[in-house]
């Protein structure tokens, strides 16, 4: 299973791509980390090359899964045009698995399973440590089952 991380802020996002292979978790080097919109997206040309680019990096890297956190649509911490086309755009990546975590699913997952390795040792970039976390989060409710079991609920 390999599931890219993904954390959207203002015009740009960071990638980290983690797998999972006989109970032992691997980061993937990947070719390019972030990503940034220029002019917010509003260029179609602009938004074409991101989906592309992006859609190339899944189908090289053979990611199964994308997961990012959930932003809010009004408010003080409400998520910014570009973001939400960012967004948009990795839903609409065909045979993937999408995935949009809330806080409170990342709280509450890595609660339950704290991340075994401190983010210093995992040879990362400071800024990817978000996305990381959401590739974690996502591959650890996978394995056990988590949005099954809510569904039985």
């Amino acid at each position: 299973m390999r599931t890219c991380g993904v954390e959207i802020t203002g015009n740009e996002i960071f990638l980290c791509l983690l797998s999972k292979e006989a109970d032992v978790f691997d980061i993937r080097d990947i070719r390019q980390t972030r990503f940034s919109l220029p002019q917010n997206g509003s260029d179609t040309a602009v938004m074409r090359k991101f989906y592309f680019d992006f859609k190339k990096l899944v189908e090289d890297y053979k990611i199964d899964s994308i997961a990012f956190k959930e932003r809010p649509a009004k408010g003080k911490f409400a998520g910014s045009a570009a973001g939400f086309k960012f967004e948009t755009a990795l839903q609409l990546i065909p045979d993937i698995d999408v995935r949009i975590l809330t806080s409170t699913e990342v709280k509450e997952q890595l609660k339950k399973n704290p991340i075994p390795i401190d983010f210093e040792e995992t040879g990362l970039k400071k800024y990817q440590e978000n996305a990381f976390a959401y590739a974690y989060v996502y591959i650890n409710r996978k394995i056990y089952k988590v949005d099954e079991k809510q569904a039985e609920q």
